[in-house]
């Protein structure tokens, strides 16, 4: 169960792939962190590990009341004033919301920040750099309060639900991770922030008919594919006069996005990247604030789609990474097939690669200036694995492996601000996820060599998951994982159960533990006899080349299903694999895959479980499928075409879709499209709407178990397990 849980974790992180809470606290010199525990503040010095208690539970107990659940806390410059984040509320998928409190550690002073606005409505609290001030946004308006007197002063006047000042909108949440719409000038005069202007968006209605007798309507500004995107434009607030100056950004701006700003390293320039609305043309511009003039510094243009950050650095999808005393920034690109960083110059004038190499860079870490080394995540070998390695900042190598070679499987850390330590978590589909501290660039171990202990421990444990490639008949190498039942004869036939994914947004064959477990089944798999796959083809983000990645290219819905079903085609060719027992399942875009594969290749899949699943491509919205199909009104015949609507009619087997009916993500409105496709050519399946449930089917008691069980019931019942 231990495992299966672990699972659920792991799918529903890679569901979301969007930004949470952080979870290191490192002190500025990199020599230590922070942590919470028995609500204190905790400061850990390394490689000592020394504790000291920097802030207590008393610190933290207002007059009167209890001590405050810390949720997140950040420090300011210098240290001597602490932001308390804590009664947090989602909004969306995440709680970005809440209420926060000052700790001044000066007197030792506790206070309530945003007092007479709504409980739990502050979002994004940043103390100004000088640290006299705090600014938040509530409400879809910015705010900023004097520490000195609490002075609250509106700085925006005109948010409302449609108009935000200082945060985003569903779609820039979800698809860019865009959430913190708002940044302090380095000299604390002014803020510059987006305004999302949504009023043009329609709204897709939900209705919540169980928590009252009467229905109630939810509406949620969410723009289809097709639809213009929503006007985003960049101002610059007066801290003193309280009045915004709004910068000049070429270009319609109901035609291009703004996943990006930050302050140029000064207080007088802005720098900020434009993407065009088929996300396929980059510009980043450099504008100087009090003249309201800007150039373009860089920009690129390709022929599928460019990654916004928060695809590759989810830790920071909003910041700038620059270098150089800010003459400099780090940059991404694809552009020579593989995705390498790039310093790119303030100025324009030049730009240097700085990862060599043909191989991919998984996701960014860190880098580490006082010595000259940028930290990246990167598996050119192995596809389905992850390594810590850096590369210099002068562009002179290729790369080197900083992961020890005998620690093969995933491997995540958290690198400290000048590169001396790092928590390193590492796992494979044999070793559970093991914890250590390591000094760098020499990965030595500071808390007892545990994952080398961990290593040896295992040795020679026995798994029954194996990893494997396969070729198609198209020449296409496909990684996979396989899990044959316990006592597994290969003169009998078993049932078959893939599990896929298949679209952009993640892998579902990564060599790390419990990601291969079914965490929806009740029981042991493998002990009831089924065999258990998954395949990662074309389009999947497997640090395999730009070109593997972008092949998909419009053929979303087609390529990705093909690759698929020829997958499938030669394993159930094998001699004990039961052709008449094949399952696929999988959860939103894995959902309309089990849907496409269902009705392309009835021959193929007898079982189905597809749930919360896109049935039409032109339901969903338009940041996510126009930048991997392009626009409907240029090339609506690709839209259709990857809708599993379009193949409904020829479902011959077993199918069970479920679904909840508040999912603000993929609309409900999916599935009474396709029951109604189902209903006209007569064919039979069965339905579970599970009522106001979000894309996780998470909420009310007693869910998770409820959608376990009848997931457990319909395998079952249609596909049954053991040899024969």
């Amino acid at each position: 169960m231990k495992k299966i849980l672990i699972a659920f974790v792991l799918f529903i992180t890679a569901q979301l792939n969007a930004q949470v809470i952080k979870s290191t606290y490192w002190t500025k010199d990199g020599k230590g962190f922070y942590s919470l525990a028995n609500n204190e503040i905790i400061l850990n010095q390394l490689p000592s590990f020394e504790k000291k208690v920097i802030v207590t539970k008393a610190q933290l107990t207002p007059t009167g009341k209890q001590a405050l659940a810390v949720r997140s806390f950040t420090f300011n410059n210098d240290n001597k004033k602490i932001l308390i984040y804590t009664n947090t509320k989602k909004v969306w998928r995440y709680d970005t919301r809440g209420d926060y409190w000052l700790l001044n550690l000066s007197d030792n002073s506790l206070k309530q920040l945003g007092k007479g606005l709504p409980e739990s409505s502050l979002m994004f609290a940043k103390i100004s750099p000088d640290g006299n001030k705090v600014a938040y946004v509530s409400k879809h308006n910015i705010y900023v309060e004097d520490i000195a007197t609490n002075k609250i002063t509106q700085l925006t006047k005109d948010g409302t639900d449609r108009l935000i000042n200082g945060t985003f909108d569903w779609v820039y949440e979800e698809e860019f991770g865009c959430r913190d719409g708002f940044r302090w000038s380095p000299d604390s005069k002014s803020i510059a922030y987006w305004q999302v202007d949504a009023t043009k968006i329609r709204n897709y209605y939900m209705l919540n008919t169980t928590d009252s007798v009467y229905s109630r309507v939810i509406p949620v500004e969410y723009p289809k594919v097709g639809e213009s995107p929503s006007p985003v434009k960049i101002g610059i607030v007066n801290i003193a006069t309280t009045q915004t100056k709004w910068l000049s950004i070429p270009g319609d701006a109901q035609q291009h996005y703004i996943p990006r700003m930050e302050w140029a390293n000064n207080s007088n320039e802005v720098i900020l990247e434009q993407l065009n609305r088929k996300q396929n043309e980059s510009k980043i511009y450099l504008v100087n604030a009090a003249a309201n003039s800007n150039k373009i510094i860089h920009s690129e243009k390709v022929d599928n789609w460019i990654e916004v950050k928060s695809y590759w650095n989810n830790d920071d999808p909003s910041g700038w990474d620059w270098i150089n005393n800010g003459k400099e920034f780090l940059w991404v690109s694809e552009k020579d097939g593989w995705r390498k960083v790039y310093a790119l110059a303030k100025d324009g004038t030049h730009e240097r690669k700085i990862i060599n190499g043909n191989h991919d860079m998984i996701n960014f870490v860190s880098v580490d200036e006082m010595h000259g080394y940028v930290y990246y995540y990167a598996s050119p070998n192995n596809a389905t694995q992850q390594y810590l390695y850096r590369a210099k900042l002068d562009g002179s190598t290729d790369g080197e492996r900083v992961t020890p070679e005998n620690e093969n499987g995933v491997n995540d850390y958290k690198v400290s601000p000048t590169g001396l330590y790092a928590s390193h978590v590492f796992s494979n589909h044999i070793i559970p996820p093991t914890k250590e501290w390591v000094a760098l660039p020499n990965h030595e171990s500071i808390d007892g060599n545990k994952v080398e202990k961990n290593i040896e421990k295992m040795k020679g444990a026995k798994s029954n998951i194996e990893f494997f490639q396969l070729t198609t008949e198209e020449n296409v190498t496909m990684d996979g994982w396989m899990i044959k039942p316990d006592n597994f004869d290969s003169t009998k036939k078993y049932p078959i159960v893939f599990y896929v994914y298949t679209e952009p947004a993640s892998q579902t064959v990564k060599d790390d533990y419990g990601s291969q477990y079914n965490f929806l089944y009740q029981g042991n798999m493998a002990a009831d006899g089924y065999i258990q796959i998954s395949l990662d083809g074309r389009g999947t983000p497997a640090p395999k080349g730009a070109a593997w990645r972008k092949a998909i290219y419009k053929q979303l819905g087609r390529m990705n299903v093909k690759d698929q079903a020829l997958a499938a085609k030669q394993i159930i060719s094998r001699s004990y694999v039961d052709a008449n027992r094949v399952v696929v399942w999988g959860w939103s875009g894995g959902g309309s895959t089990t849907l496409h594969l269902m009705f392309q290749y009835p021959d193929i899949y007898k079982t189905g479980i597809a749930i919360a699943p896109v049935s039409n491509q032109l339901c969903y919205d338009n940041i996510y499928q126009e930048r991997y199909m392009g626009l409907p009104q240029e090339n609506k015949d690709d839209f259709i075409k990857g809708s599993p609507l379009t193949y409904a009619k020829n479902l011959k087997g077993n199918l069970l879709v479920i679904h909840g009916t508040g999912d603000d993500n993929v609309h409900y409105q999916n599935t009474e499209m396709l029951i109604n496709e189902l209903v006209k050519y007569g064919k039979q399946f069965q339905l579970m709407s599970y009522p106001n449930r979000t894309h996780s089917i998470s909420e009310g008691a007693g869910t998770f178990q409820h959608l376990s069980t009848l997931y457990t019931n319909y395998l079952r019942a249609n596909c049954q397990p053991g040899a024969q």
